[in-house]
């Protein structure tokens, strides 16, 4: 076996800001719902989810075997400068969909940025074609699927099964559901992405002749990357967890419960299989589907789509930025130094444009501009309305869920106050 060079160095260094990048980025997936109805304040829930992650990232070593040996073919002559741009391209597209608020897929985006760098340093024959389908692209489809479908259903067996209770006496009982149901989320997210960076780490390591083909990870590789996704996590990734708590749907206590055990299940058992599937696609679908599953909840489609579209681009436009990579890295030491500078410069960039508009622990839980009701959001209504005794939205006014419809000037004050109620 050989040493760790300089280059395997770099690699190593890169897919570790990966996997911190990776922790701020998808902090969102498990505690955006348990900030948002405040079962926990903002610092202590993203800090019982980094330590939660730590822990997570030592359970299993089935995903990282799917990244080191599954997607990418490691003795189709994979040289450790490929996986170095198919980093970079992972990067830039965490960082671009962080500074927009979307929760993205920081796996596709590994995933794409890998694909696209092979493709252009080895050709179509260093890509294992049928564990893409199989592990990557039927799970991306599926997996908010199910996850939302299992969410809604749970949303409303929740509210039937609490429908004669007074809500005061049940929203601690959900607060505390949401807590623990939020810890199984963030150990499921170690589980599996942390997974993720240890796979690339183990395969950069292989292809450099330090470790055997088909090597599990060592104690060392699973430890760092463990430590550098919680340290992302512990930052919190604000701006995407505003989008998660307050953009899609109101959320409330029973609604976040639902979507939190349904996405953990999902996880969990996709570990266990070695789908390495998007742990942000199967958070987002739960909470689209504990929306729909309220009576009278209403899911903010405009957000949602910008969501899914996010979730399309992730894979090629990854993987277009990591061919730009590896075409610069194949020109041998100062294109690698090339791509360093430009990934160093565009990530400083985007950090710049970040600090115009701060998002933090202070004002995450500042609501989203309203906005006008759509077809699909007016059709819901209708056939979904408010529970009994809540007013229903003004059909003249812009109304988004979870604000006080106005009152007018010939309303009483008792009319007024039941008109300022939030919609549960």
């Amino acid at each position: 076996m050989e040493h760790i060079t300089l280059l395997i160095g770099i690699v190593i260094v890169t897919a570790l800001v990966f996997d911190f990048t990776n922790g701020f980025h998808d902090t969102a997936n498990a505690m955006a719902t348990t900030i948002s109805t405040g079962a926990l304040r903002p610092k202590t829930a993203v800090a019982m989810s980094a330590a939660l992650n730590l822990v997570g990232a030592f359970l299993s070593v089935e995903v990282a075997k799917t990244i080191s040996g599954g997607i990418i073919d490691e003795t189709a002559g994979i040289r450790p400068e490929v996986i170095f741009a198919g980093l970079v391209g992972a990067i830039l597209w965490n960082l671009l969909t962080w500074l927009a608020g979307l929760p993205s897929s920081s796996s596709h985006a590994l995933f794409g940025g890998l694909i696209g760098a092979t493709l252009v340093s080895v050709g179509s024959h260093g890509v294992h074609g049928d564990a893409v389908v199989m592990k990557v692209l039927i799970p991306a489809v599926a997996a908010p699927v199910v996850a939302g479908l299992a969410s809604m259903a749970a949303t409303r067996l929740t509210y039937r099964l609490a429908r004669n209770r007074d809500e005061a006496d049940t929203a601690k009982g959900y607060r505390a559901g949401q807590i623990a149901s939020a810890a199984l989320v963030s150990l499921a997210h170690g589980t599996n992405d942390a997974q993720k960076t240890m796979g690339v780490i183990t395969l950069a390591l292989i292809t450099g002749g330090v470790v055997a083909p088909h090597a599990d990870p060592p104690l060392w590789v699973i430890a760092s990357a463990g430590l550098a996704i919680a340290l992302g996590t512990y930052l919190g990734g604000w701006r995407i967890i505003r989008t998660m708590g307050k953009g899609i749907t109101d959320i409330q206590p029973p609604q976040g419960f639902a979507a939190q055990t349904g996405a953990a299940a999902t996880i969990l058992a996709s570990s266990h299989l070695g789908f390495a599937l998007s742990t942000t696609q199967v958070c987002s679908g739960s909470v689209m589907g504990s929306g729909l599953g309220r009576k009278g909840g209403v899911v903010r489609w405009s957000t949602a789509g910008r969501m899914v579209a996010a979730w399309a681009l992730t894979l090629p436009a990854a993987g277009a930025v990591a061919a730009a990579a590896a075409f610069l890295t194949k020109q041998g030491t100062w294109g690698v130094a090339a791509v360093a500078i430009l990934a160093l410069g565009a990530s400083g960039a985007i950090w710049a444009a970040s600090r115009r508009n701060t998002i933090d622990h202070s004002n995450v839980n500042a609501g989203p501009d309203a906005e006008p009701a759509g077809v699909v959001t007016t059709a819901l209504r209708a056939v979904s309305p408010p529970p009994a005794g809540q007013p229903a939205p003004s059909a003249d006014v812009p109304h988004t869920a979870g604000e006080p419809t106005p009152a007018t000037d010939n309303d009483s004050s008792a009319a007024r106050a039941q008109a300022a109620t939030v919609t549960p």
